[in-house]
């Protein structure tokens, strides 16, 4: 995020991504699809607007009508106070605003700088006015560049303790290798340190990609349940949905809905149904081991418990039209502790041994906060006091008590890390370009295992959401402790650095869920509306850097869901980094509100006819979307004015359809739901989008929603099992012999071959 650089002690202007300052410019938002219509703006105390000026906190936004809309004085002092500013009162104010200054020039560096391979990078370095400094920068790979120099800097010194202190700036040259560096200070006696994060300035799509376009499928991996899974898709049902797409159909990737680990089920509180509300975002959920596919599977003396456990979970399953998740695993929890019991060759427990120490800390806190869960539940805010803080002394105690409990969890996120590595590498090796992508959820449950290894880095008594939008009119409030800017960048980014670069160890691609939350996110006072949060914004120069690196180093695409209100520019600034939007169909629209037309969507983007919060396309055609809404009283309009506006837009799809000669006929009515289906997505193929998927949804006709945005328990969300158009469930071997699964993937894959 930037920060403040009082020049002067008084004036205080923000800091650019480079370290210099400069005064902050907030760029224009969408322009409105509706007249404008400016709001009574209520006028915050100087103090209180420059003090959330200095914290990038916003104090007015403009909406998705484009309405300016003020943020309540109440709003901006909880937000504050999540930062550790207390803003109350003119005095807290006041003492808040010195103690910033005071924190800027206290620091001999920035906390992180950050910069791009092909350009130069300038930051600002702190020493006793007049005195020498000399820096130079340690690489990652143990070399020292000192080809440092120094430019201009006209910053007025400052009084801070009895001294002063100068500012002067430095510039890195062009053409330092991508990586995590360290940048280092020396004048007199005193020496500091700092990250120095080194980003390529384009990432684009894999070389090996070539300048094809790719296709592949979008699904849900708890509902694609297979003959010998535990009544959940799992990682293996996942390996055969690729293999079979790519060697069949030619996908290039199959993009998966976050696998994030859960809060596992207890006495009282059931497992966390969506996977965007996950326990952590850096470890897997157990739920998707195939038990059977453990090596140590096959030494186990009697086999026959594990097969009866199956059985019973699978014809559960069968008589269920939802999923139980809970089930699933208590089962297969039984079954994967006989396996854990197998004892492991020697090759087998040096490679247990070289997973641990590669995840570290991480992992044995992870493990820690499981065992504990399973003894105390699942919200760490309930447990003794002693037990609150993963450093705890009682913590250490209660691993080494309960070390096997502890060890269990470890075991089971190496297994999970072997299942991934081999999904990815059957998927390449049938064919595709990319592989397997993932999703990257925007952030994890309160109460869950990151909450807790990381509260010290996230913001306490505020909530991640997003404010109304056409499809959301409440706005949404998703319960998840946001990153707090300052406290990331004094740690150098380095839990975003994992987090990212587990995404991608066995990917070709990842999705990152509302990335314009790397940028700014809704943040929500606990206890307030949706309506009543306000932006903070990051330092999205780091944030999106870490990404493009992470990715670089991988080989893998990076796919940014830009959905919802967003900053015109955000798009502009990714798509100069080389990351893809994201595009649906419903949702683009010209100037007049009608369909794009092809020729005018994002190339740098991955298109889809829908997505996972809207029904599936039949669903959609049908505005069961507007129903299920009204039933949920989620409407903030008539219900026939929506079902009105929905027969519009779909009548005008069709039109649009008919215009560019893929579809028949001239009433609405004139061609089945399939052959629309089937149409939109040709569509795709007429846009110049890289990359177009198919939810598997679409492919075999199934209509149910999965997710409802705004519900919890009012809808079965995320609970929704794959099925037909008749409303059965299909299993995955049922979608290998659908005729219509087959006839869309092969329509998709010829139309944007001839694209």
């Amino acid at each position: 995020m930037p920060r403040a650089a009082p020049p002067t002690g008084s004036v205080d202007p923000i800091l650019a991504a480079n370290g210099r300052p400069v005064l902050l410019k907030v760029p224009n938002v969408s322009p409105p699809r509706r007249p404008c219509k400016m709001t009574i703006m209520t006028e915050l105390a100087p103090s209180l607007a420059e003090l959330a000026h200095r914290y990038g906190i916003a104090t007015d936004y403009d909406d998705w009508t484009g309405r300016r809309v003020a943020i309540p004085e109440s709003t901006v002092v909880a937000v504050l106070a999540a930062l550790d500013v207390a803003a109350s009162t003119e005095e807290d104010r006041g003492e808040a605003l010195a103690a910033h200054a005071r924190s800027y020039w206290a620091r001999g560096l920035p906390p992180t700088v950050v910069g791009h391979t092909g350009a130069s990078t300038t930051f600002w370095a702190h020493v006793p006015h007049g005195d020498p400094a000399e820096v130079w920068v340690a690489l990652e790979d143990g070399s020292i560049r000192g080809d440092m120099y120094q430019v201009d800097n006209f910053t007025p010194p400052f009084h801070l303790d009895g001294g002063l202190v100068g500012e002067a700036s430095f510039v890195v040259p062009a053409g330092l290798p991508v990586g995590y560096h360290r940048l280092h200070l020396r004048s007199g006696d005193m020496q500091t340190s700092t990250a120095l994060i080194m980003a390529p300035d384009w990432l684009g799509l894999p070389e090996r990609l070539g300048a094809r376009r790719a296709w592949g499928l979008a699904t849900q991996l708890y509902s694609v349940r297979s003959q010998r899974s535990w009544g959940v898709g799992d990682l293996t049902d996942l390996t055969d949905l690729s293999v079979w797409s790519a060697s069949r159909h030619g996908a290039d990737f199959l993009l998966v809905n976050p696998l994030h680990a859960a809060a596992p089920p207890g006495p009282t509180a059931p497992m966390e149904p969506s996977p965007y509300l996950p326990t952590s975002r850096r470890f897997t959920n157990p739920l998707y081991l195939r038990v059977e596919a453990i090596p140590e599977f096959a030494e186990l003396p009697k086999r026959g418990e594990v097969h009866r456990l199956r059985s019973d979970v699978q014809g559960s399953a069968d008589n269920h039209d939802t999923i139980d998740r809970d089930s699933a695993w208590m089962a297969k929890r039984s079954a994967l502790k006989l396996v854990y019991r197998v004892p492991r060759s020697a090759g087998r427990e040096l490679g247990y041994a070289a997973f641990r120490a590669r995840e570290g800390r991480a992992l044995d806190d992870f493990a820690a906060w499981c065992a504990l869960a399973e003894n105390y539940g699942p919200d760490w805010h309930r447990w003794p006091q002693s037990l609150q803080h993963p450093a705890s002394h009682d913590v250490a105690d209660f691993v080494e008590k309960n070390a096997a409990a502890v060890d269990f969890h470890r075991w089971l996120q190496w297994q999970l890390d072997e299942q991934l590595a081999a999904a990815q590498s059957q998927a390449v090796r049938a064919g595709m370009a990319l592989g397997v992508m993932h999703d990257l959820a925007v952030g994890v449950h309160p109460r869950g295992a990151d909450a807790w290894a990381l509260q010290d880095v996230l913001a306490p008594g505020v909530a991640a959401g997003a404010p109304p939008d056409e499809f959301n009119q409440l706005g949404q409030d998703w319960s998840q402790p946001p990153w707090r800017p300052q406290q990331l960048e004094d740690l150098g980014y380095e839990p975003f650095r994992a987090i990212i670069r587990a995404a991608l160890r066995h990917a070709g691609g990842v999705r990152i869920d509302h990335i314009i939350g790397l940028f700014r996110l809704w943040w929500i006072p606990v206890g307030a509306p949706p309506t009543e949060g306000t932006y903070v914004r990051y330092h999205h120069e780091a944030m999106i850097g870490i990404v493009a690196l992470e990715a670089h180093r991988a080989g893998a695409v990076v796919v940014g869901e830009d959905l919802g209100t967003v900053e015109p520019w955000v798009r502009d600034y990714l798509r100069a980094r080389g990351l893809l939007g994201t595009s649906v169909l419903w949702f683009e629209r010209d100037g007049g509100g009608g369909p794009l037309r092809p020729e005018h969507w994002r190339e740098y983007c991955l298109s889809t006819v829908t997505t996972h919060d809207l029904p599936p396309t039949a669903g959609y055609l049908a505005a069961d979307h507007v129903r299920l809404r009204e039933s949920l009283g989620l409407l903030t309009r008539p219900a026939a004015d929506e079902l009105a506006a929905s027969r519009a837009e779909v009548a005008a799809w069709l039109a649009e359809l008919r215009r560019v000669g893929l579809l028949d006929g001239d009433g609405a009515d004139s061609a089945d739901t399939e052959a629309i289906v089937m149409a939109l997505h040709r569509y795709l193929g007429l846009t110049p989008s890289r990359l177009v998927g198919v939810a598997l949804t679409d492919a075999v006709g199934d209509r149910r929603t999965q997710n409802q945005p705004g519900t919890c328990d009012e809808y079965p969300n995320w609970r929704v099992p794959l099925t037909g158009p008749d409303g059965r469930a299909m299993l995955l071997e049922d979608v290998y012999t659908d005729g219509r699964a087959a006839a869309l993937a092969e329509a998709v894959r010829a139309a944007i071959t001839r694209g």
